[in-house]
C-alpha cells in the first residue's frame, strides 16, 4: 500500500492553479503513481482537479472533479498541426494568463478540435480533445514561449514534437495564424454553414503535408482533383499553346512517348492555403499544369514550393550539368 497524504479539504475552482497538492497512489499496476490535485503550469502532471477519499478497506481513491469534460480511457493520437495551431492561437490571446478548464474559450476550442478529429477521420470520440487536454497544451507551448522562460519558468514538459515547429512558424506572425486558423475552422464547419468536404482520405506518398496542417492540405488535394476543373485546365492550354507541358520544366509526355499519350500531366492548385473557403470558385487561373515529378517537388516538403522556385531550380540545376 503506498504512502497516503490527505487530500486538501477544499478543491479551488478550476481556473486556480496556485496551489500544489501530491497524492502518490497506485495505478493499475500497483506501481505508486504520483497525482497532482493541483500544479503551477511548470510542474503538472495532469492538469485538472480531483477529489480525493478513502474507501472502506483504507485505500486512496481520486476522481476528476469540477470538469465539465467526460475522461476517456482510450489513448489519443498525437496532436495534429491543426490543433496546435488552433492551441497557439487560443495561447497567444492569453499568454499572459491561461484560461481553465472552464473558460468558454477553452469549451469552444475542445469542440472545434473535435470536429476536426470528426472531419480528417482520425476520431469520433466526444473525449477526443476534452477541456483538461486543451489546458496541458496551453502550457505545453509555454516552454518555447520567451515572455515566459526569460523568468526562469520551464512551462510544461513532455509535449508534442510539432509544437516548437509551429511556434517558429506563426508565434511572430499573427496575422497570418488569424488567417490560417480562420480557413481551418470554415473548411471543417466550425464558422461555415457550407457542408465540409470528405477530408477523411489516406495520406499520399511524396506529398508533404504542409506548414498549414492537414484540413486545408486536403483542401487543396481534392481541388486539384476535380475532374471538371482539370479538363478545364488542359483544355485552355491546347486551345492556348496546341500542347500540355510541364510550366515548370516544359516536359512534353506527348512528344517523348508519342502522340497517343496526349494528356497524361498534372494540375496543380496555386492558391495559398489560408485563403482557401468553403464555396469558393477555383479560377482556371489558380491551377497550373506540371509534370508528376515537378508536382511532386513542389509537395516534397512541409513549406511547399512554388512553382517559379521549382522553375528557377530546375532551370539552375540544368545550367550546371
Amino acid at each position: 500500500m503506498p504512502e497516503l497524504f490527505h487530500p486538501p479539504s477544499k478543491i479551488p475552482p478550476d481556473d486556480q492553479t496556485t496551489s500544489l497538492v501530491s497524492i502518490p497512489v497506485l495505478d493499475s499496476k500497483g506501481h505508486r503513481t504520483p497525482y497532482d490535485s493541483q500544479t503551477p503550469p511548470e510542474e503538472n502532471i495532469l492538469t485538472t482537479y480531483c477529489a480525493a477519499s478513502y474507501s472502506e478497506t483504507g485505500t486512496l481513491r481520486i476522481a476528476p472533479a469540477m470538469s465539465s469534460s467526460p475522461i476517456s480511457n482510450q489513448s489519443n493520437p498525437p496532436w495534429s498541426r491543426d490543433e496546435l495551431v488552433l492551441a497557439l492561437n487560443l495561447y497567444l490571446l492569453h499568454r499572459n494568463g491561461l484560461p481553465g478548464v472552464n473558460h468558454p474559450e477553452v469549451r469552444a476550442l475542445s469542440q472545434s478540435l473535435n470536429l476536426i478529429g470528426t472531419a480528417t477521420g482520425v476520431s469520433k470520440n466526444q473525449s477526443f480533445r476534452n477541456t483538461n487536454g486543451v489546458c496541458m497544451k496551453l502550457n505545453n507551448f509555454r516552454r518555447w514561449d520567451p515572455s515566459y522562460t526569460n523568468t526562469g519558468r520551464t512551462g510544461l514538459a513532455k509535449g508534442n514534437k510539432d509544437e516548437e515547429l509551429v511556434w517558429l512558424e506563426f508565434a511572430n506572425n499573427p496575422e497570418r495564424l488569424a488567417e490560417v486558423v480562420a480557413a481551418i475552422k470554415a473548411n471543417v464547419g466550425i464558422t461555415s454553414s457550407t457542408t465540409p468536404m470528405d477530408l477523411s482520405a489516406e495520406e499520399e506518398p511524396g506529398f508533404f503535408e504542409a506548414e498549414e496542417g492537414k484540413v486545408l492540405t486536403r483542401v487543396h488535394r481534392v481541388r486539384e482533383r476535380d475532374k471538371k476543373l482539370v479538363k478545364r485546365k488542359k483544355d485552355e492550354a491546347l486551345k492556348k499553346h496546341g500542347v500540355l507541358q510541364c510550366e515548370a520544366c516544359d516536359f512534353n509526355f506527348s512528344k517523348t512517348y508519342g502522340p497517343d499519350i496526349e494528356g497524361v500531366i498534372d494540375v496543380h492548385h496555386t492558391k495559398p492555403l489560408h485563403t482557401l473557403q468553403p464555396g469558393d470558385k477555383t479560377k482556371l487561373a489558380d491551377l497550373a499544369l506540371l509534370c508528376a515529378n515537378c508536382h511532386r517537388v513542389v509537395h516534397s516538403r512541409r513549406k511547399w514550393l512554388s512553382v517559379a522556385e521549382v522553375k528557377d531550380r530546375y532551370q539552375a540545376a540544368k545550367n550546371t550539368a
